[in-house]
């Protein structure tokens, strides 16, 4: 897919409600050519000869003629933006289905210029639905003033018919150089959103190590490179308009100025002196559509371009096919190689409550990020196998039905606590005191109706937390892997949320594992058996009270 096919497809699933539109909106502008003309007959019919019958008569059809041009336009205007709303719903529907679909997405973009492509860059492409009728208006216009032109005099109608493509070809030159500088304002303007959104949900952990300043001043940094593409295309743009703006002005001043002279020399008549004047006045519209529409299209063009992008972009994972029985799945990691791990094996089995102590955060990284799904096969060595099947070759949905990694940055919604706890499913009131989440909800007076803001901007890092950890339990996945949960909670709380996770998923012989990968003692403590990641291998496994005994790494890595 390429941003000239996005345009295209606009246009075609669009084609009625765009023909449509085109065709009133071009019947508005024949009407617009029309008046001069029809002043101009009324001065030679009616005022010249002093004939007053006449004059009604011809002021009756100007006042049908404006009819016309009024409801031509309301009801074009209408259409057009019925079909550039649909197109612009089309589009964020498509790329967002794109970018949320289980198997995910290759692409080099972040979230928050992922973000930009689904809102500014899609509304930008459905605008192409905007710029067909105005060209074809433009150039219905300019052919009806030429052959009227003609018809009063052929030196006026040829100059019409030379002087408009001369200027848009002088114009024309200057728009790979637009396209070129809107397509650096959206690239920049697109990363200068990401960063925002990344230090927006950071700010926190920014402020817990003192670099709110360092990244206040990256961020100062690609915002100011935005900034001047962004004067670079304005000036560029504005340059472009100015001089369509005089080579329109000077056309139809031409025209004028041509007609005066034949009037003077009784070639033309003063009604069409008038007309020709009107005309020359009501060309400067057209002609300066027809001149700016390689701006808007190339706008429309470097947004299709970055939609494309996204739609054409390659699927992370295969599409496996495999399902799963029903029952309770194992997990096992095969020779795992990928980043800083360097041969990881481990097996997990069904109703096991593991705890992975990394002692390298890029370990631990590495892991949830393979298991969450966000690392294609070919990007790793060794197997990761739910069940005995690898999870290459797994349906992804059946995968994630088996298997729920929660990451240790995760994101609220706006809405109110219980659709972020239960995203639309039944609530279970044991996993908001497992998590204690329960403390969340009593702390604000609307309860679970209380409104959070977007990406839980309104709660503190502690709350998002245990929101996000009653989220995760409130599924019930066969598997659940969780990345440090409780980073942000105080050390009563996490002793809380430690023993709610055991009762919870582990009350006895039950089914459901669970995979922690934490240096929280508490958490540990509650485990059935704690491996440890040193170098990328396993270098180290027991129960937690064994391992503090026995292994001086361990103490120092887990008990603070």
């Amino acid at each position: 897919m390429t941003g000239r096919r996005v345009l295209w497809r606009a246009v075609v699933r669009n084609r009625w409600q765009l023909g449509t539109g085109t065709g009133l909106i071009s019947l508005h502008q024949v009407c617009e050519s029309l008046v001069p003309i029809l002043i101009g007959v009324i001065v030679d019919q009616a005022i010249g000869p002093g004939d007053g019958g006449a004059l009604l008569l011809w002021v009756a059809v100007l006042a049908g003629l404006f009819t016309v041009l009024s409801m031509a336009y309301r009801f074009g205007a209408r259409r057009l933006m019925i079909a550039i709303a649909d197109e612009a719903h089309l589009l964020r529907v498509e790329v967002a289905s794109k970018i949320m679909h289980p198997r995910g997405i290759r692409t080099d973009r972040r979230a928050g210029d992922l973000l930009t492509v689904a809102t500014t860059d899609t509304d930008n492409t459905s605008y192409l639905l905007d710029y067909v009728p105005r060209v074809a208006g433009a150039v219905t216009a300019t052919a009806v003033s030429a052959v009227a032109l003609l018809v009063i005099d052929v030196q006026l109608g040829l100059a019409v018919l030379v002087g408009t493509p001369v200027v848009l070809l002088g114009l024309q030159a200057a728009t790979p150089l637009i396209t070129k500088r809107v397509t650096d304002q959206q690239n920049l303007a697109g990363e200068a959103t990401s960063l925002a959104a990344d230090l927006v949900s950071g700010v926190r952990p920014l402020r817990g190590i003192g670099a709110e300043h360092a990244a206040a001043g990256r961020y100062d940094e690609v915002s100011r490179r935005s900034l001047r593409a962004a004067l670079r295309a304005a000036r560029t743009q504005g340059a472009y308009l100015s001089a369509s703006t005089a080579g329109g002005a000077l056309l139809a001043g031409g025209i004028a100025i041509l007609a005066g002279w034949f009037a003077l020399n009784g070639t033309i008549t003063a009604g069409e002196l008038i007309t020709v004047i009107g005309l020359a006045q009501f060309l400067m519209e057209p002609i300066g559509t027809l001149a700016v529409v390689p701006g808007w299209v190339a706008e429309a063009r470097a947004s299709a371009d970055r939609v494309a992008t996204v739609l054409d972009a390659p699927a992370l994972l295969p599409e496996g096919t495999e399902t799963l029985d029903a029952g309770s799945p194992d997990l096992e990691l095969r020779a795992l190689r990928y980043g800083p791990l360097d041969g990881v094996d481990l097996h997990v089995r069904p109703g096991e409550f593991v705890g992975v102590v990394p002692h390298r955060s890029a370990d631990g990284e590495a892991l949830v990020k393979i298991l969450s799904g966000r690392v294609a096969p070919d990007e790793y060595e060794g197997g990761v196998l739910i069940g005995g099947t690898h999870l290459a070759h797994l349906d992804p949905d059946h995968a994630r039905r088996a298997m729920l990694v929660e990451p240790h940055l995760t994101d609220l919604f706006t809405g109110t606590i219980e659709e972020n706890v239960t995203a639309g499913g039944p609530l279970d009131e044991s996993t908001l005191a497992a998590s204690a989440a329960d403390q969340v909800v009593s702390a604000h007076p609307d309860g679970l109706g209380h409104v959070v803001a977007e990406r839980g901007a309104s709660l503190s890092g502690g709350q998002r937390q245990r929101l996000a950890l009653a989220r995760a339990l409130t599924a019930r996945p066969a598997i659940l892997v969780m990345h440090d949960p409780t980073t942000a909670v105080d050390a009563v709380t996490e002793h809380e949320i430690a023993r709610g996770l055991r009762a919870l998923r582990h009350p006895g012989s039950g089914h459901l594992t669970t995979v922690v990968v934490t240096s929280s003692p508490a958490l540990l403590a509650m485990t059935d058996r704690v491996v440890v990641l040193d170098g990328g291998r396993i270098a180290a496994e027991g129960t937690h009270a064994g391992l503090a005994v026995t292994d001086d790494d361990y103490n120092r890595a887990v008990l603070r």
